[in-house]
């Protein structure tokens, strides 16, 4: 702009300091609702694909709630976690809630819970906490499911191996979210052999009339279903969408066109 010159080298340092002091502010906000275990779930319905009236699952999604009880959206949250240090706390707080709510459903629900291979510090300490919370629901522990979220931007494979051979000898099993084109994603398929595999919205956003993201796809699943992975399609937003899933023999579905994320009803 006319009059104004460009950013000099320390004005980047002051401008990193002002962050970090955004965030430090912030963080505090985030540590008081960890303190007041202000987080709930909402449930978003997973249904098959040849008949949506029949729910074969919900996924549990992050929700904050402020004082005055006006809900607080997952990413600005987990955003936050990141930045302040503080992913675990809120990752096992997500956990706890979406356990707790799941069970006010009954046991025969089956539930997605999601999970970020990067906020775990302690595999043993976890899972232990995890199946602790299960049992005191009374959830069984074949009707939960863990959805490993960003696992293609994690850098310690080993370590994610380790944590879902921890859950599956447990008795629960696992969910690859977000499946798309990249190698990486294909190359984790292959390693951690999912018990479900979901094929990325953007992806599937505008499918039935774009040929690439159609070969992409319908290759997508048809490496589930040679491997004996079922496959979820998520991001259904519009009939055509669905019913190029439907002719592509997904086993399931999940978007806003089939239902939207809704809170357990209360009495």
């Amino acid at each position: 702009m006319p009059g104004h010159s460009p950013p000099q080298l320390p004005d980047f340092g002051r401008m990193s300091t002002l962050h970090a002091l955004d965030v430090l502010a912030q963080s505090g906000w985030l540590l008081d609702q960890l303190a007041e275990g202000r987080f709930t779930s909402f449930f978003h319905p997973i249904v098959h694909a040849s008949d949506t009236s029949r729910v074969f699952a919900h996924e549990a999604l992050l929700r904050g709630v402020e004082r005055d009880g006006s809900l607080v959206a997952p990413q600005p949250i987990l955003s936050l976690a990141r930045e302040a240090g503080l992913l675990n706390e809120v990752d096992s707080a997500a956990c706890r809630s979406a356990i707790r709510e799941a069970a006010r459903h009954g046991p025969e629900m089956c539930v997605f819970i999601n999970f970020s291979p990067a906020a775990i510090e302690d595999p043993a300490a976890n899972l232990a906490g995890t199946v602790e919370a299960i049992e005191e629901a009374g959830l069984p522990r074949d009707r939960v499911v863990f959805e490993v979220v960003e696992a293609d931007r994690f850098g310690n494979a080993p370590l994610l191996d380790e944590v879902l051979r921890g859950y599956r000898r447990a008795g629960f099993r696992v969910a690859l979210d977000d499946l798309g084109a990249g190698w990486s994603t294909l190359n984790l398929v292959h390693r951690l052999r999912p018990d479900f595999i979901k094929l990325d919205r953007e992806l599937i956003h505008g499918v039935h009339q774009d040929p690439v993201k159609g070969l992409i796809a319908s290759h997508l699943l048809e490496i589930g279903r040679g491997m004996g992975i079922a496959t979820i399609v998520e991001g259904i937003e519009v009939p055509e969408e669905l019913a190029w899933v439907r002719e592509h023999d997904a086993d399931f579905v999940q978007g806003f066109l089939l239902g939207r994320p809704q809170p357990v009803a209360r009495g």
